[in-house]
């Protein structure tokens, strides 16, 4: 329970919804839970979606259910499907997404109570394979390569606007970015905190969406003209004639 000044702190901070999506995901929930409920933060929606687990992970959330603010466990057809069906129960300002074998940072809170624009799309770094973290990324490199989404935090403008296209299995995430990068009324801001752990073990880090690979180009020239667009046509290409000459 909230004391009168942690109540008064909470109602006047702006509230975060954060989203997990699960699918038998008991070896890792509880300490990807613990770290959420370890923030400093005083204005965190906690939503979860499952896709039916089997494993014990509703177990979890049941006994967990006091502290999470919406969840349920129903098949789905897919990660993006999933993160959909939470985004209509997501009621705060700005919106997170954490995979279930990721871990919150403390800075994730710092951040947070550092947002300002309503029109921002901010990211930060997350620690993830051991290497250093990223920084700040140029838009060519948001282009070509994007940045991991558990290092984003959304405003709602976002998603009020825009949506997932599930014909991308594994990287609709990274077009969703894209089509945010070349949203004029959104603009991609850093700043720079360090904010999760990332496990780098989700489908879009083993599984090669073939469609998404497919309509890339087009999506960098929508989103980022043709100056990046040919680019990175130009660079694919070498990249091309440098394999078949090898």
């Amino acid at each position: 329970m909230l004391n009168a000044k942690e109540e008064v702190i909470a109602a006047n901070s702006k509230l975060i919804s954060v989203i997990v999506v699960t699918y038998n995901a008991a070896k890792t929930l509880q300490t990807c839970l613990n770290s959420i409920f370890a923030q400093t933060y005083p204005a965190i929606e906690l939503i979860i979606v499952d896709g039916n687990s089997t494993d014990g992970t509703k177990e979890i959330l049941e006994a967990n259910n006091s502290r999470i603010n919406y969840w349920i466990s129903e098949p789905d057809k897919g990660i993006y499907d999933a993160m959909t069906k939470a985004l209509k129960k997501a009621t705060g300002q700005w919106i997170y997404f954490l995979g279930a074998d990721d871990e919150l940072l403390p800075d994730f809170s710092t951040m947070v109570g550092a947002l300002s624009s309503p029109n921002r799309v901010y990211y930060a770094s997350v620690l993830t394979r051991h290497l250093k973290p990223l920084g700040k990324v140029s838009d060519y490199y948001l282009a070509k390569l994007g940045i991991i989404q558990q290092s984003i935090i959304y405003p709602k403008l976002a998603f009020e606007k825009h949506s997932y296209n599930l014909k991308y299995k594994s990287s609709a995430d990274f077009a969703f970015n894209m089509t945010c990068f070349g949203d004029k009324e959104l603009e991609f801001y850093y700043l720079d905190y360090v904010i999760a752990k990332f496990a780098d073990g989700g489908m879009s880090s083993h599984y090669k969406d073939v469609v998404f690979e497919k309509d890339k180009p087009f999506l960098i020239l929508k989103n980022f003209g043709p100056k990046l667009w040919f680019r990175f046509m130009f660079r694919k290409l070498k990249g091309k004639a440098r394999s078949i000459a090898g």
